[in-house]
């Protein structure tokens, strides 16, 4: 295999209503057919995603923005927080009444018994509040965190965590990462373990934490319904996630 596709998941490869288009299982097949490597990257945890791998049969992946990389059903790379982190990140947070949801691979759990904000936000990616567990950071390791905040709210946690990368992904959620973290750099380690060059990778994508990556593959392509400050750092445009977005976009890069 001589070529390697990258594709964010929510407006991407599912539409708006969280379904996966008939016309992007075909493409996703075609191209494979045509020898060309499939791959997801993704701000979700795996097992948010893990019935679309199966039916895709797609089973490498980044999650977590780049913070758990797995190859062909083998974890290759992961970079979780520290207890102290999170135990900092926890207060701040409870100071100001913003609940969080500390994630890792196998599940989520809340530090509050139950928030609007997330019920509203997880709500939107068809998943039910998670379990109260306060300290489930102290036992576990955590990849990604959500703070639940409204816009512009996130602002005075950059300033006082430069140990972390906050990236807002709906009206009342960002999702917190470890400074540097990125979709860019779990794609940079799949790429060296499968030896792939990175003017022969390609990427998809619609969202903020999407930038990096469409900047740093040899071909970024956004989505129709991508955010205007996504689009300008792609290579390519192509239509929205509802128009058969993906199999246009491949068939205009010529990969179908």
């Amino acid at each position: 295999m001589s070529k390697i596709v990258f594709f964010d998941i929510d407006g991407t490869l599912l539409d708006h209503e969280k379904k996966l288009p008939e016309n992007t299982k075909k493409a996703i097949q075609l191209l494979k057919q045509n020898g060309v490597y499939t791959a997801i990257a993704t701000g979700r945890a795996p097992f948010m995603f893990g019935n679309l791998r199966e039916e895709l049969e797609i089973e490498s992946f980044i999650s977590f923005n780049g913070q758990y990389v797995v190859f062909e059903n083998e974890v290759i790379y992961h970079r979780p927080f520290s207890i102290e982190q999170m135990e900092k990140l926890e207060k701040e947070a409870d100071q100001r009444n913003h609940p969080l949801v500390f994630m890792n691979d196998k599940t989520m759990k809340s530090n509050i018994p139950h928030h609007r904000y997330i019920g509203n936000s997880l709500g939107a990616l068809k998943f039910s509040h998670p379990e109260y567990c306060p300290h489930y950071y102290h036992n576990h390791n955590i990849y990604q965190a959500l703070l639940f905040c409204e816009h512009g709210e996130e602002n005075y946690y950059e300033e006082r965590f430069p140990d972390f990368r906050f990236i807002r992904w709906h009206e009342y959620s960002v999702d917190v990462l470890p400074a540097g973290g990125s979709k860019a750099e779990g794609i940079k380690r799949l790429i060296a373990k499968l030896g792939f060059r990175i003017e022969d990778v390609y990427a998809f994508g619609d969202g903020l934490n999407d930038i990096e990556m469409l900047q740093t593959v040899g071909t970024g392509i956004a989505m129709g319904n991508a955010l205007p400050a996504v689009k300008k750092h792609a290579d390519v445009v192509t239509k929205d996630v509802a128009e058969d977005g993906i199999y246009e976009g491949l068939k205009m890069l010529q990969l179908i």
